[in-house]
């Protein structure tokens, strides 16, 4: 109980492993709190995002284990499953499960694997792309045509 919740963080059976619709419906739902209003198109963008995070079949076990994880404690705690709840409410489980100040650990209590699995990857896949960086002032971020000559030339604005 590293995050001081209060709640058992050893519950990684795999009992509550998501689908793969299951599992993008369920980051579009964490998207929608974590990612700046001015992002639309959420659904598709994170969509696209998750098919090539499912190649890994390690990796993508973990991202199934971990949301379904979370999507139990909404039920639980929340009455419903995460897509279902209120904006409102997902923010509040986010914060209840300590994913907004935990440390990522890919390894750690259950807060830090949100942070990891969820929260990290849903960023990494904004940040990445040319939409995420021009909210941070990168044109283009590296990794995409013209990328790193935008990043060694600074924002333009």
């Amino acid at each position: 109980d590293r995050d001081g919740s209060g709640h058992d963080e050893t519950d990684r059976d795999g009992s509550d492993r998501l689908s793969d619709a299951e599992l993008v419906d369920a980051f579009v739902a964490v998207a929608e709190i974590v990612y700046p209003s001015e992002v639309s198109g959420i659904e598709e963008f994170v969509g696209s995002f998750l098919d090539g995070r499912l190649d890994r079949e390690d990796h993508a076990e973990s991202l199934r284990t971990v949301a379904g994880e979370l999507d139990r404690r909404a039920e639980e705690w929340h009455g419903d499953r995460i897509v279902a709840l209120s904006t409102a409410d997902r923010d509040r489980l986010l914060r209840e499960v300590g994913a907004h100040t935990a440390e990522e650990a890919p390894d750690g209590t259950f807060a830090e694997r949100v942070r990891y699995y969820v929260v990290n990857e849903l960023l990494l896949a904004l940040y990445a792309s040319p939409t995420g960086g021009k909210l941070v002032g990168i044109e283009n971020p590296q990794g995409h045509p013209g990328g790193h000559d935008t990043y060694t030339r600074g924002p333009t604005r």
